[in-house]
C-alpha cells in the first residue's frame, strides 16, 4: 500500500504535515478529512524503491532538439482519446503510448508526464511541465476537461481539432510545392545560360565589333553580374530572409511586415482566411470545452501567429474585461491602421509610388469582414457561441480551399508566361545582332 506526505490545516489554522497509508489518492484524502484535517497538499512519498524506478524511466529518455511535431502530437491525441473511450486509466494509457513512441522528444515527454502524475499531479499540471510538447492551448484544454469530468469528449475534440489545422496545412503546403520547385530549377537553368551561354556570344559579338541593341547590351550587362558575383545569388534571397526575420524581432518591424503580407494580392488572402479559420476554430474548441472566454481569448491571441490579428483580439480582451460583448469590439478593430513600415514594405517590393498607392487602396480593408461579426454576435445573444465559431471557420476552410485550388491554376500559366518571357528576352537578345551581322556580311 502506497505512503501519502499530506499537508493539512486543522480546524484553529494550524499547518500539519504527516503521512498516511492508503489505496489510492481519494482515499488517502477522505481519511484526512475524516481526521478533521482540510487537505492542502497531497503526494505520493517516494521512497528508494521509487526513486530507482523513477531512475529507471529516466535512464529511457533519449537526445532530442527541439519542439514535438505537430504531425507527431496529432497522432499521439487521437490516440490517446480512442484509450480514453475504451475506458483505460490515464495514466496506463500514457504508459502504453510512451511504450510506443519513437525515442525523441514526444518520448521524453511522456516519461516526465508519467513521472508527474505517478506523484500526485494531474494530467494537465503534469503536461504544463513539459512545454516542448504540450503548449498552452493543449493544457488548458486537458484542464478544463478534468474540471468538467469530460476528458474523453475534450481530448475527441482537441483531435478534431489538430487533425483539421493539418489537414489544411498539408493542402497549402502540398499546392505550393510544385510553384516553389518549377522556380527553384528555372533560376538554376537561366544562371546556367548566363554563365555558361552567353559569354560565347559576346565573344562572337566582340570579334565584329557593331553596335548592339539596347536588349542585347542589358543581357550582356546581367551575363557579366552572374560571372562575375554567381556566389551572391542564393545569398540574395538568404540575405532578404534574414533581414525579414530580424526586423520583425521588432515590435513595429513586426506589425509592418505582417500587415504588408495579409494585404497582398491573392497570397494575403490566403494568410488572412487561414488565419481567421484557425483562430475561430481554436476560440471555438476553447469556449466548447468550458475555458473561460478571457483565458481562451488570451490563448487564442498567442496562436494567432500575426501580429495585426494579435492587436484585435487583445482590444477585445479589454474591451471583455470592461463588461463589453464580443462583437462590438470586433466591429470596431477590424481595420487595421495606417502603418509606416507597411507602407515601406509596399515602396519597396512593389515599385516605389504604385505600390505605396494601392497600400493606401487596401489599407481600409477589414481583416474579419461583417459576416463573421455577425455570426458572433448571434452567438452572443443565443448563447451558441461556440457552435457559430465553428460555423465561421468551417466557412473559411473552405475560402481557403477553394482559393489554394485557383492559387493553383492560376500559378501554372503566369510561370509558363514568365518563363516563356524570360526565354524569348534571352533569345531575341542573342540573335540580333546576328542578323544585323548577317545583313551586313550579305550586302
Amino acid at each position: 500500500m502506497p505512503t501519502y506526505q499530506f499537508k493539512a490545516m486543522d480546524s484553529s489554522g494550524k499547518e500539519i504535515e504527516d503521512v498516511i497509508e492508503a489505496i489510492n489518492p481519494e482515499e488517502a484524502q477522505a481519511a484526512i478529512k475524516q481526521m478533521g484535517y482540510y487537505v492542502m497538499k497531497i503526494a505520493v512519498k517516494k521512497d528508494r524503491k521509487s526513486k530507482a524506478a523513477a531512475a529507471q524511466a529516466k535512464r529511457g529518455k533519449t537526445f532530442s532538439l527541439g519542439r514535438v511535431k505537430s504531425k507527431v502530437l496529432t497522432t499521439f491525441t487521437r490516440q490517446l482519446s480512442i484509450l480514453q473511450d475504451a475506458g483505460l486509466p490515464i495514466l496506463r494509457s500514457l504508459k502504453i503510448l510512451e511504450q510506443q513512441a519513437k525515442p525523441g522528444a514526444l518520448k521524453n515527454s511522456l516519461i516526465d508526464v508519467c513521472d508527474n502524475i505517478e506523484s500526485g499531479a494531474t494530467l494537465s499540471e503534469a503536461m504544463s511541465k513539459s512545454p516542448k510538447a504540450f503548449d498552452r492551448l493543449y493544457v488548458n484544454m486537458i484542464k478544463a476537461g478534468e474540471a468538467g469530468g469530460a476528458l474523453e469528449i475534450i481530448l475527441q475534440r482537441l483531435a478534431d481539432f489538430r487533425e483539421r489545422s493539418e489537414s489544411l496545412k498539408r493542402k497549402i503546403k502540398g499546392a505550393l510545392t510544385y510553384p516553389v520547385a518549377v522556380i527553384c530549377f528555372a533560376v538554376l537553368i537561366l544562371v546556367f545560360i548566363m554563365i555558361m551561354i552567353v559569354p560565347s556570344f559576346i565573344k562572337i559579338f566582340a570579334d565584329f565589333d557593331t553596335d548592339l541593341p539596347m536588349m542585347t547590351q542589358m543581357l550582356i550587362a546581367a551575363s557579366n553580374f552572374c560571372v562575375s558575383y554567381w556566389f551572391l545569388i542564393p545569398g540574395i534571397p538568404f540575405g532578404l530572409f534574414m533581414f525579414v526575420k530580424m526586423t520583425r524581432q521588432f515590435k513595429h518591424g513586426r506589425i509592418g511586415w505582417d500587415l504588408f503580407v495579409i494585404k497582398v494580392p491573392i497570397f494575403g488572402q490566403l494568410v488572412e482566411k487561414n488565419i481567421v479559420a484557425r483562430t475561430m476554430r481554436t476560440l471555438g474548441t476553447l469556449v466548447a470545452s468550458g475555458v473561460p472566454i478571457i483565458e481562451a481569448f488570451t490563448i487564442t491571441r498567442e496562436t494567432a501567429g500575426n501580429a495585426i490579428f494579435e492587436d484585435l483580439f487583445d482590444s477585445i480582451l479589454n474591451s471583455i474585461k470592461e463588461g463589453e460583448s464580443i462583437a462590438v469590439p470586433m466591429r470596431a478593430n477590424s481595420a487595421p491602421p495606417f502603418h509606416p513600415v507597411a507602407a515601406w514594405w509596399w515602396f519597396f517590393f512593389v515599385g516605389g509610388p504604385v505600390g505605396l498607392l494601392w497600400y493606401m487602396v487596401k489599407m481600409k480593408q477589414k481583416i474579419l469582414d461583417d459576416m463573421v461579426v455577425n455570426m458572433v454576435d448571434v452567438g452572443e445573444e443565443t448563447g451558441e457561441l461556440d457552435k457559430m465559431l465553428y460555423k465561421v471557420a468551417d466557412v473559411f476552410d473552405e475560402e481557403v480551399a477553394v482559393l489554394t485550388d485557383s492559387l493553383m491554376s492560376l500559378m501554372e500559366p503566369l510561370i509558363i508566361i514568365c518563363l516563356g518571357g524570360m526565354v524569348g528576352f534571352i533569345v531575341i537578345s542573342l540573335f540580333l545582332p546576328l542578323i544585323s551581322l548577317i545583313q551586313t556580311l550579305s550586302g
